[in-house]
């Protein structure tokens, strides 16, 4: 892919001039500049980079060019990412795809507050790492929070865990989880619009503890065809 389309372009690319011998002469906020740039695969040229939310705003993509991998794209950056293989991850993958982790994981933190996201319908996507609810046992972490009433907001997955094909080949799997409020206390738990995509590599329908995955998550901006409680038979913890 190429990101810069002109060289000449000095609103949209910067040269970076090398690091004074004398260390002590480079202040903290151009250390902080510098490690907001990577290099543009094609030219070299260095780019400034965004948070998230603006990531379609990467110098060299024209409008209305958005980050929309398919499937079986999602589980190769995966796979790139997990066998730290330079041929396969890209270099400014991580500008697209951010790692996170513990307590500011998916599973510890509503969707709303994880970096880039919003309302908009748009899609994000993370690297991150599931955790077992309990020591035993295989059941995944799927609690975002309890309230001071007891109350919960939860994933939970529905439908069936579904296989991703490569050259008609089991590359991994995919499972689709929805975000539930008021769960727990004998409270009616109310289905939202968060929706979570989680993707993993390997030929078990279920990802190891601690095994790194990919997961998109958006809120879903159309109408719902069922319901809003947990009549859907088909929801799983």
């Amino acid at each position: 892919m190429t990101w810069c389309n002109d060289s000449n372009d000095v609103q949209t690319i910067e040269r970076t001039s090398p690091v004074p011998s004398n260390s002590s002469s480079v202040n903290i906020a151009q250390r902080h500049k510098e490690s907001l740039l990577r290099s543009c695969p094609s030219c070299g040229h260095q780019i400034k980079c965004q948070d998230q939310a603006r990531i379609h705003d990467l110098p060299g993509l024209p409008a209305g060019v958005k980050f929309d991998p398919t499937d079986q794209e999602l589980l190769e950056h995966l796979e790139g990412k997990v066998k730290c293989d330079a041929r396969k991850l890209h270099p400014l993958i991580d500008e697209f795809i951010p790692t996170i982790e513990g307590e500011n994981g998916i599973c510890y933190t509503h969707p709303e507050k994880l970096p880039g996201v919003s309302k908009d319908g748009l899609v994000r996507h993370f690297f991150h790492r599931p955790s077992k609810a309990y020591t035993t046992g295989t059941r995944k972490r799927r609690k975002v929070h309890t309230d001071a009433e007891g109350g919960e907001t939860r994933w939970h997955k529905t439908g069936k865990t579904r296989p991703v094909l490569v050259s008609g080949k089991v590359k991994g799997y995919k499972k689709i989880l929805v975000l539930y409020t008021n769960y727990g206390k004998q409270r009616k738990p109310e289905k939202t619009n968060w929706v979570m995509h989680q993707y993993h590599l390997g030929n078990n329908e279920e990802e190891k503890d601690g095994e790194l995955v990919i997961s998109k998550v958006f809120y879903q901006t159309q109408p719902r065809q069922c319901g809003s409680s947990m009549k859907d038979s088909s929801l799983q913890n």
